[in-house]
């Protein structure tokens, strides 16, 4: 069932997502050579406290992170630890928040200093792709045209969409109904409707679409080793415009 949000739970589940983006900003801010993916675990999980929040992924199903730290070949889920960052990496941060009952989930792909130029355009498609999954979330609409959104775009400038792992709605658990894939034909799935609550996250690959876990059950590679990249906003479809949830407060936090 999907669960559409009234005006007033749409106001409470806010703050929740104000603060997923705000972590995930200064998280990225944080990502630089030198530093391990536990150390920026550490950090995230400090920047979560600071804010009254808690971690939606610590201990969900048992996995053992604050955030998701995917590096390179990585696509999503990647577990942090010892792994030392280095100039050149592509790193994915995904932050997702609880705060007072209500999820907030939001993801950035970042490159570390220099990097090849195929490595921006990876970049630029991933964020333009969900740029354009969420200005097809309309009433009206359906969920295939999200997914189609998304396709259409990254396969024009040369890239694979993941298949494997979808966008999903979000609200007082993390994962609810709908499922989002990143693909797929137009017109199809669920009709759209005010008040639902999405979290649109393309997950695309340089090469090859096919991706594999690793041994810990949790590290999603791409099959061929090259570099993926992840974003995500959590999203409220409207009776007009879509309107991104997931943004930062721009001014200090309570």
């Amino acid at each position: 069932m999907i669960i559409r949000k009234t005006a007033a739970e749409i106001e409470e589940m806010r703050p929740a997502c104000e603060r997923a983006a705000e972590v995930l900003s200064r998280v990225v801010r944080w990502v630089r050579p030198g530093i391990t993916t536990g150390e920026l675990d550490q950090y995230a999980a400090e920047q979560i406290a600071e804010l009254g929040a808690k971690s939606a992924f610590l201990g969900y199903h048992g996995y053992p992170g604050h955030i998701c730290v995917s590096v390179n070949d990585e696509v999503v889920h990647g577990i942090p630890g010892d792994r030392v960052i280095h100039a050149g990496d592509v790193v994915s941060i995904d932050v997702g928040v609880v705060y007072r009952g209500w999820v907030g989930d939001n993801a950035r792909t970042v490159a570390v200093g220099n990097t090849v130029p195929e490595v921006e355009l990876l970049l630029a498609a991933t964020a333009g792709s969900l740029a354009a999954g969420i200005a097809a979330a309309r009433v009206g609409n359906r969920i295939g045209d999200i997914s189609h959104a998304v396709e259409e775009y990254v396969v024009a400038r040369g890239f694979s969409v993941v298949r494997e792992y979808v966008g999903h709605g979000v609200g007082r658990n993390m994962h609810e109904e709908p499922q989002i894939p990143n693909y797929g034909p137009a017109g199809r799935g669920p009709r759209l409707k005010a008040g639902m609550t999405l979290a649109i996250e393309p997950m695309v690959n340089m090469g090859v679409a096919a991706v594999k876990t690793l041994d810990d059950q949790w590290t999603v590679v791409t099959a061929d080793g090259r570099p993926s990249a992840h974003f995500e906003n959590t999203i409220v479809v409207t009776d007009g415009e879509p309107e991104i949830l997931t943004c930062p407060l721009k001014t200090p936090f309570e």
